[in-house]
């Protein structure tokens, strides 16, 4: 069965070169410039993934990609911009993209980016994997963590995070470790994206913290912990 993917770009020349490029490969390509017409296509045609710039002329790829994950799209969704600062990666990975390329961009690294993100995608389809620690539950296919009857839906980075602090619960895991298993593929990052994304996940969490929940610690000069004793490490 062919994979569909739907491009969202303005710039004609660059529309065409994915599409060419795409189709090429072999995959089933619907263009869209325009935010609606996107969330259009995406809803009527349900791409298995989506590459998807930011600036749009009606709107923002922001806009539709949040209206995407908040409408439960579960495909890949990339994001091809010019913007190319720390805080832009992180706002577009923060909204639910599975990952961030700045223009220019190599078509080559574009496509291979675009298929582990779709063999990872139809991996997850196998049957739901859930972490426990006490207990705090968390499915990383829907993306929900669960503290007694308190719940919060993660995005899919928030999720891997999680998921890979709850594997290591009461042991520090160092920021290169996190940033080398979460986002070594995506080149242009630096460390801080870890800590960013630690600040997002402890959000998520506060309302567990309050109730008695696990606490994410930051140990000093060794990284991250999941911490079920409730000590505080910062100190």
């Amino acid at each position: 069965m062919t994979t569909r993917v739907l491009i969202v770009e303005d710039d004609i020349d660059i529309r065409g070169i994915l599409a060419r490029g795409l189709e090429a490969e072999g995959f089933s390509v619907g263009v869209a410039g325009r935010v609606e017409d996107a969330l259009s296509a995406a809803r009527d045609d349900a791409p298995e993934a989506v590459v998807l710039d930011i600036t749009l002329p009606d709107g923002s790829g922001h806009d539709v990609c949040r209206s995407l994950r908040e409408g439960g799209y579960p495909g890949a969704i990339l994001f091809l911009s010019a913007r190319d600062e720390v805080r832009d990666r992180a706002e577009g990975l923060a909204l639910g993209a599975d990952d961030y390329i700045v223009k220019p961009f190599v078509f080559d690294e574009l496509l291979a980016r675009l298929q582990t993100h779709l063999l990872r995608r139809r991996e997850a389809d196998t049957p739901r994997t859930v972490f426990t620690a006490g207990r705090l539950t968390l499915d990383v296919t829907i993306r929900q963590v669960s503290f007694g009857e308190a719940s919060a839906r993660l995005t899919p980075r928030e999720a891997e995070l999680l998921a890979l602090l709850m594997q290591e619960v009461n042991r520090p895991i160092s920021r290169g470790e996190i940033f080398d298993r979460l986002w070594a593929s995506q080149g242009g990052l630096s460390l801080n994206v870890v800590d960013v994304y630690v600040g997002y996940l402890r959000s998520k969490l506060s309302d567990f913290v309050r109730l008695g929940g696990p606490v994410i610690v930051t140990v000093r000069g060794k990284g991250f912990m999941l911490d079920l004793r409730g000590q505080d490490f910062r100190h």
